[in-house]
C-alpha cells in the first residue's frame, strides 16, 4: 500500500479549488495545469520535498533572496521559484503564491471563472406552490 504523502495532498487541495485545473505527470512527476500550461509542479530535490510556481518577475527575485526558495533549475530566469515545502507553517501563504501563479498563466476564461460568485442552488418549486401563483395572479388581474 502507497503512504499518502502529506504535503502532495495540501497542494492538492488548494489546486483543485481554482478552476479548470488537473493533475498530470510530467517529467516523471505530478504537474497541475490550468488548461494545458503547467502552474505549480511538485516533486523531490535533494531528498526534501518542493513546491514550484510561477511569480511576477520583481516577486520572484525578492522571495528567492528568502531562505528555503531558490529559482527552480531550467526556468528560474522567467519568474519560477522552487521552495522547501518540509519547512512549511503558513499553508495561506503558500495559497497566495499558488493562486498568484494560476492567474499568471491562465487564460482569461479560467480567471472569468475565478472571479465569478459561485453559482446559487435554484429553488424547487413544487406544484402546489406554483399553483398558489396562478391564483394570486389571477387574483391581482381580476
Amino acid at each position: 500500500m502507497v503512504k499518502a504523502d502529506p504535503v502532495l495532498e495540501k497542494v492538492k487541495e488548494i489546486v483543485f479549488s481554482l478552476p479548470d485545473t488537473k493533475l498530470t505527470m510530467t517529467w516523471g512527476k505530478p504537474h497541475f495545469r490550468v488548461g494545458e500550461k503547467i502552474f505549480c509542479g511538485y516533486g523531490e530535490e535533494g531528498g526534501r520535498a518542493v513546491i514550484g510556481f510561477k511569480l511576477a518577475m520583481q516577486h520572484a527575485a525578492k522571495l528567492t533572496r528568502e531562505p528555503g526558495y531558490w529559482p527552480a533549475p531550467y526556468v528560474g530566469h522567467k519568474g519560477w521559484v522552487s521552495m522547501d515545502a518540509t519547512k512549511v507553517k503558513d499553508w495561506k501563504l503558500v495559497r497566495s503564491y499558488l493562486e498568484e501563479s494560476y492567474r499568471l498563466i491562465a487564460s482569461k476564461k479560467s480567471l472569468a471563472k475565478l472571479a465569478a460568485p459561485p453559482p446559487t442552488a435554484k429553488k424547487a418549486t413544487t406544484k402546489k406552490a406554483t399553483a398558489k401563483k396562478r391564483v394570486s395572479r389571477k387574483k391581482a388581474a381580476g
